[in-house]
């Protein structure tokens, strides 16, 4: 068994649903200490995060991730328990086998083949985990930046180990993401019996219109680097429950993911502007999950895409696509920041798996980014 398995395996094993550690963290440190990495634990109402370095000098090469995984669902729908990692025709089974286990035990084992091979490497490692990042993320990474940022230790050049290959190994690498707008809102009506409308305003008949222009507005075109933003309704809740009762209330729960070439408060003014044009009673409230983020073609995308190339033998396209990732936070004092990571078919589904095969090469492409950056070797 190859020490990145074994790591991976010990990992899937804590059943560590968000925020809970649930000891992978200190499976980690123990590996990485004996060999000059300096622990440090910092947490935050409930949330454990590592700052796990080596070396004082730069260039700082950080690998970031999550030792926190989504609830499993009901256990009769996964073939093996999903906190007991299982080897079935060469895939390894379990919560967390792709987001984002196997990318920590790949960090960590990376780190310490280079610095068993190279203990006189320039510059600085360091690990940054939280178990905060699939729940609020609201005391996971931003509290180990927030901390780093009042010492001024910098960083400069970041690998989140996102799963963002998708079709295979190495096809993608996410150089941006795209910000989360979300907004609740409420319309107001007047209830009333159904077989007397007149004497009730119907908050879901006065909204339809309103949400239809939403929904078909184009907000912006994109650029070069991302996608045009998006508009989604994710729930709509109104009425009593009876059937004979026209509401009072309409709430609407809907997400922006958008472009830098749009920002979050344009966006907010242009939806209220849109509401009030429909003539609408309504209250909205808005949280701003995420800011985009974008890191140019530059040292480290061409050292991971080199790496990449040499281990699978594939070019990785660049990407900002999918959802938001703690790379939000690193970007704001770490000026090259991307992710890269195993496949992402199974994540957060039953049978989350990975494939056996893929595991070294990971490990091994997270290991050459290190030597292209921290030895005198030229990508």
């Amino acid at each position: 068994m190859s020490a990145t398995l074994e790591l991976t395996q010990q990992l899937i094993g804590c059943r560590s649903v968000t925020p809970e550690d649930s000891g992978c963290q200190p499976l980690v440190v123990a590996r990485l200490a004996p060999l000059g990495f300096h622990a440090e634990t910092i947490a935050r109402n409930g949330t454990t995060n590592l700052w796990l370095r080596r070396g004082r000098k730069r260039p700082t090469v950080v690998f970031a991730g999550h030792t926190d995984v989504v609830p499993p669902g009901p256990r009769d729908r996964w073939t093996s328990d999903p906190f007991v990692p299982a080897v079935r025709d060469g895939i390894l089974f379990g919560r967390g086998a792709s987001d984002m286990k196997s990318s920590v035990a790949a960090f960590a084992i990376a780190a310490e083949e280079f610095v068993r091979a190279h203990p006189d490497h320039r510059g600085s490692i360091a690990l940054l985990l939280t178990s905060d990042e699939e729940g609020p993320a609201t005391d996971g990474t931003v509290a180990v930046i927030e901390q780093l940022t009042a010492r001024e230790e910098i960083i400069d050049y970041c690998i989140v180990g996102e799963p963002t290959s998708v079709e295979h190994l190495g096809d993608t690498i996410k150089n941006g993401r795209r910000g989360s707008l979300s907004g609740r809102l409420v319309v107001q009506g007047i209830q009333g019996h159904v077989a007397y409308p007149h004497l009730a305003r119907n908050p879901v008949h006065l909204a339809a219109p309103a949400l239809a222009d939403l929904a078909a507005e184009v907000w912006d075109h994109g650029n070069a680097h991302f996608p045009p933003t998006t508009f989604q309704i994710s729930n709509v809740r109104a009425g009593t429950g009876a059937l004979n009762v026209i509401p009072g209330t309409c709430e609407v729960e809907f997400n922006l993911r958008f472009a830098p070439v749009s920002t979050a408060a344009a966006l907010m003014q242009r939806i209220e502007e849109i509401l009030r044009r429909h003539r609408l009673d309504f209250e909205i409230t808005w949280t701003v999950g995420a800011q985009p983020f974008l890191t140019e073609p530059g040292r480290l995308s061409e050292a991971l895409a080199a790496a990449i190339e040499v281990t699978v033998g594939r070019r990785p396209q660049l990407s900002t696509t999918g959802g938001t990732s703690d790379g939000r936070f690193i970007a704001s004092i770490c000026p090259q920041v991307v992710e890269f990571g195993p496949t992402n078919a199974t994540i957060h589904k039953v049978d989350e798996c990975i494939r056996l095969a893929d595991l070294e090469p990971l490990k091994n492409v997270y290991r050459r980014t290190l030597e292209f950056l921290l030895t005198e070797t030229e990508t």
